[in-house]
């Protein structure tokens, strides 16, 4: 079984069976009770505008309306990892409360599940007092991490080996505010008021299982910006994941969900690594093009090795200059993450951040790095090993967070993430 590819399906039209939106109440229809004729007709038409029923764009009008495009919830694999990634995202760590019992897991990860559900259906949560804001769903997905914690106070003999921090490493300079945490919320979206809106009331269900141990909001492009499947650029310019496995191939099969590589924790389960990435903008300001390139070993105008002239060319790593230095650096960032074990790839699907600047800077911004692969230590932590050792873009990245979920497969209609650690 190959499992789902990624599903975005059409938002559900009014009348259709099982997905018609909620109907508003009467008492919403009317204007403190006193609206009548043109008035009342103004008032309902304003509220069923805001339930999806738009008016078409005014005449030459070339404006689109892009929020009601809708992914599945519902599925064998959770949505928001090889889905294509959105232009907003946030990131929530939670800590389960101290002594909180397998039976209070399984009632949070209920409540989650089904209020996620609606909400990326563009239907209002359970107890939504915002209903309205649900209603622009702008392919929300919601995606669900296990660390260690929640595990073990679930079935500790169906934790994965590799659910656990990463190995320290020397470049590292982790903080506890963007480290570790039982439960990872991904919440994805091409609008930030619906992002905003999923997290609040998600946060409201958890708040009697949970406390907040991190939050990290990021960005890409604009929705409608570039086209479908460019690589993204992150805040150093740079095309950002040029190697990622094409959603929906043979080589994300492999890489994500074990099929035919190394095999995943659980059947259409994968892992996730958060890692919170520091760049120093002020800094890098101060690197000519040519360095920045060497240190990269790709152009910064079209992200293609330094030994080819587009982005997916295949490097030439024993190509040698006429001074017969390399031409790609042996310290460059694209050498030392290119594996020579193809085993060892990962599926990257990063977001951008920037945060206000401390005393003195002009930025404090990074990258906020979340990579999905089978097995952490198999495929991303050699890289990363790697990478620490030498990579000549350690002069201007620090670490500072890291966290390692494994991520439940995804859950049929009246299920909940998670059910197979409680079968």
């Amino acid at each position: 079984m190959t499992g789902r590819t990624p599903r975005s399906v059409e938002p559900p039209q009014p009348g259709a069976a099982g997905k018609a939106p909620r109907h508003l109440p009467r008492r919403g229809l009317l204007f403190g009770g006193a609206a009548a004729g043109l008035g009342a007709l103004a008032a309902a038409g304003t509220q069923l505008a805001a339930a999806g029923q738009t008016t078409a764009p005014a005449a030459g009008s070339t404006e689109a309306v892009h929020g009601g495009g809708l992914v599945a919830f519902h599925g064998e694999r959770q949505a928001g990892i090889d889905t294509p990634a959105q232009a907003h995202a946030v990131f929530v760590a939670l800590d389960l409360r101290p002594g909180t019992s397998r039976e209070r897991v399984k009632a949070l990860l209920r409540l989650l599940s089904d209020d996620a559900a609606n909400l990326c259906a563009g239907r209002p949560a359970l107890a939504d007092t915002e209903g309205e804001l649900a209603q622009v769903p702008a392919r929300l997905t919601i995606t669900f991490g296990f660390g260690p914690g929640l595990v073990a106070a679930v079935d500790p003999a169906r934790a994965p080996d590799w659910l656990k921090p990463l190995p320290a490493f020397k470049i590292d300079r982790l903080t506890p505010g963007f480290s570790d945490g039982d439960l990872l919320l991904q919440i994805c979206a091409d609008d930030q008021v619906t992002v905003a809106h999923a997290q609040r009331m998600l946060l409201k269900d958890s708040r009697s299982f949970a406390t907040v141990r991190w939050v990290q909001a990021g960005f890409r492009r604009s929705y409608g910006s570039e086209k479908p499947g460019t690589t993204m650029r992150n805040l150093f310019g740079q095309l950002d994941g040029t190697s990622n496995p094409v959603p929906g191939s043979t080589d994300v099969e492999r890489v994500v969900w074990g099929r035919g590589g190394h095999p995943a924790w659980v059947d259409n389960g994968t892992s996730v690594v958060v890692r919170r990435i520091a760049m120093n903008l002020d800094k890098w300001d101060e690197v000519d093009r040519v360095g920045r390139e060497e240190s990269v070993g790709r152009r910064l105008s079209n992200g293609a090795p330094l030994t080819g002239s587009h982005e997916h060319d295949e490097p030439d790593f024993a190509a040698l200059s006429p001074h017969g230095f390399p031409v790609i650096p042996d310290v460059s960032h694209l050498r030392r993450a290119r594996p020579d074990d193809p085993s060892q790839r990962i599926f990257r699907r990063a977001y951008n951040y920037d945060a206000v600047p401390g005393a003195g800077g002009v930025s404090d911004s990074g990258l906020i790095f979340v990579s999905f692969q089978a097995d952490v230590a198999r495929q991303f932590t050699p890289i990363q090993q790697r990478l620490a050792e030498a990579d000549m873009l350690n002069l201007w990245t620090t670490p500072v967070g890291s966290a390692v979920f494994a991520v439940p497969p995804g859950c049929r209609e009246g299920g909940f993430i998670g059910e197979q650690l409680f079968a």
